[in-house]
């Protein structure tokens, strides 16, 4: 700090200097002559009052016979002006042709392109972080990996929770790393390279962290978009640099986060073999090759994107050995709750299981986000420590959004909502294999006017048919339920999501799944990124993929299986109609209800009232505008219906 204040006051002191040194040389001068004009000068002439001059172009400067210093303009050239002078006895001085100075010549010269390189250096500074670290403009070919060294790295396996698969297969790099000799000795040759895979928010960056902590070695990071510049061969020579670097630092770990940005397939793009990414790629791939059995330098890379990977970059001897860090099960879901929660005061009510089991498809970074919000809940009401009441709301609040109280909905517009959510929990209630109901509500919660909420009793991996046109009828209990009580000509927009969601799962049944007894096991479309897509609705060349009858009854059988699912939930509500209209009047009197109430209400006995329920009112009525969103439900997992 100080060397820096140093350096600025240094940097004005030069500046002041050569200001003072122009204005010197080329500030106006003469301020202690006596300026005269060109009649008064010739008067004094003619009077004998001049005792020498000296003569510039049309500057005349000079003294008087009393002393007294003066210059003078011809306005124009007088050609008889020296003549008279020399009558007059004057003393006549002609001032030679001034040179300028070799110093100025080259520095208005020069000054262009001075200026050009500053601001190239700028802008190139600007682009390149501003050369910070001590390293000079000219060192953007440098890596930007930054070393954390041994004592620095202080997350270890216990701060690693849910991922016990991953931590085996990666507890090996940690013990080659501490004792090389141990696996040298019987030949073994450690992985030069470990892939991390999976999810975003599943831990991989940290588990990254876990080995550097647990081996006590440097650890480099650095991101696979901190290879790739606009000039070709910068990114090949920070992967040249980075290498170097952790060679001499070896034993470490070099951890390449979102390595999918520059290790994506060769000639892919648009610059062919010439692109930046694929000459940095390619120099990757040199360098990790290149290690010879004695190197102790690690490679550890993260990606959720390994579809998009260069074959060369995962074959055996760079990054062979590949570990999935998967979203955690029951009991990885706790113990990541268990490590998250160690600063949090908890009251003795607090059951990390229980929120474990309530919480199925949160990754990590969705468990820290849910204590942390619980956190702030509790912080916000003025409590000294966080009781399940906070947790229960902070997950209701992950799940459905934050609640929207202020929104103004008229009436006739919550009663619509009430009915609408009604329908999806009579229906996801009679029909088989669904998951239970975990909350109804009709508050508006993100986009959503109201929520019916599904949660899973166990993690599922993989869906049956019957459960898939569970999901189908559910989702159509919302519409059937406006059209039943209101008739066809009042039904919404409400629905349009429950609409999408349930198409793509009929067209996913039909041509990806093989669930069509008609078309048979078999895969229609082309398959790009999950998703597949019919040729002869995509107006390419992959209209070939199928034909023209093939879709035909694709679409046959999509719409067979909505229609089907359709008369179903509508026959579920008109046989519990009674059910519909009292789950319709509990939503409008309490709002929200959970599991008890609609216990109550299929069972047909007396709804109770919900815990923590108050008679004041909580949500606006009146006029005001709506949303236009759909009142679906609400599911935990990202693709309910896609199994993995």
């Amino acid at each position: 700090m100080k060397s820096d204040l140093l350096k600025n006051v240094f940097l004005w002191l030069i500046i002041a200097v050569i200001l003072v040194s122009i204005f010197t040389n080329f500030g106006p001068r003469g301020a202690d002559r006596n300026t005269l004009t060109y009649t008064q000068f010739l008067s004094q002439v003619n009077s004998g009052q001049i005792k020498d001059v000296t003569i510039d172009n049309e500057t005349i400067s000079g003294a008087t016979v009393a002393g007294q210093r003066f210059v003078s303009y011809m306005p124009i050239p007088d050609q008889y002006l020296l003549s008279d002078l020399l009558k007059k006895g004057v003393d006549v001085k002609g001032k030679p042709p001034q040179e300028e100075s070799l110093w100025l010549r080259i520095l208005i010269s020069w000054f262009p392109f001075v200026l050009l390189i500053g601001v190239w250096i700028f802008f190139m500074r600007q682009m390149q972080g501003g050369g910070g670290g001590g390293r000079g403009v000219m060192s953007f070919g440098r890596s930007k990996a930054r070393l954390l060294g041994e004592g620095q790295v202080k997350v270890t396996f216990a701060d690693v929770a849910g991922v016990e698969e991953a931590k085996e297969e990666i507890s090996e790099v940690v013990e080659y790393l501490k004792e090389p000799s141990k696996f040298q000795n019987l030949g073994g040759k450690i992985p030069r390279g470990v892939l991390l895979i999976g999810p975003p928010g599943t831990g991989k960056t940290l588990l990254a962290k876990a080995v550097a902590g647990e081996a006590k070695v440097p650890f480099f990071t650095i991101s696979g978009s901190d290879f790739v510049e606009m000039f070709v061969g910068v990114g090949a020579s920070r992967v040249r640099d980075m290498f170097a670097q952790a060679k001499k630092q070896a034993p470490c770990i070099i951890f390449i986060d979102e390595i999918d940005a520059v290790g994506r397939h060769r000639g892919a793009g648009l610059g062919g073999g010439h692109d930046e990414r694929e000459q940095t790629l390619n120099q990757l791939l040199v360098e990790m090759d290149g290690f010879d059995s004695t190197t102790t330098v690690i490679v550890i890379a993260a990606t959720n994107r390994p579809d998009v990977l260069d074959p060369a970059l995962l074959r055996p001897g760079r990054f062979d050995r590949q570990v999935t860090v998967g979203l955690p099960d029951v009991r990885g879901r706790e113990q990541i709750l268990n490590v998250h929660m160690r600063k949090v005061p908890l009251e003795k009510t607090v059951e990390p299981s229980i929120i474990a089991r309530g919480t199925p498809g949160f990754s990590g970074a969705d468990l820290a986000n849910l204590v942390n919000e619980a956190a702030l809940l509790a912080a916000r009401l003025g409590k000294k420590m966080v009781s399940m009441a906070e947790f229960e709301q902070a997950k209701d609040k992950i799940l459905m959004g934050p609640e929207r109280r202020t929104m103004v909905m008229t009436e006739d517009e919550k009663r619509l909502t009430a009915y609408h959510e009604s329908g999806h929990a009579i229906v996801g209630w009679t029909v088989p294999d669904q998951d239970p109901i975990h909350k109804v509500t009709i508050i508006p919660r993100g986009r959503a006017l109201g929520v019916t909420m599904f949660l899973p009793s166990q993690d599922r991996y993989s869906y049956s048919r019957e459960r898939l046109e569970s999901q189908i009828s559910t989702m159509f209990g919302g519409r059937l339920a406006e059209e039943i009580i209101f008739g066809s000509e009042k039904v919404t927009t409400g629905a349009s999501n429950d609409i999408q969601k349930a198409t793509e799962i009929s067209r996913r049944m039909v041509t990806k799944w093989g669930l069509s007894e008609r078309l048979g096991p078999l895969l229609y479309g082309a398959e790009e990124g999950g998703e597949v897509f019919l040729g002869h609705s995509m107006g390419s060349d992959k209209s070939k993929d199928i034909s023209e009858e093939t879709a035909r009854i694709i679409d046959e059988e999509v719409r067979a299986i909505i229609d089907r699912n359709y008369q179903r939930a509508k026959i579920i509500l008109q046989t519990n109609l009674d059910k519909l209209h009292v789950m319709s009047d509990a939503l409008m009197k309490y709002e929200t209800i959970d599991l008890e109430q609609i216990e109550d209400i299929m069972a047909g006995r007396t709804v109770r009232e919900p815990k923590g329920w108050s008679a004041q009112p909580k949500s606006s009525s009146g006029d005001g505008p709506t949303a236009q969103t759909d009142a679906t439900a609400a599911k935990p997992t990202t693709d309910a219906a896609a199994p993995t």
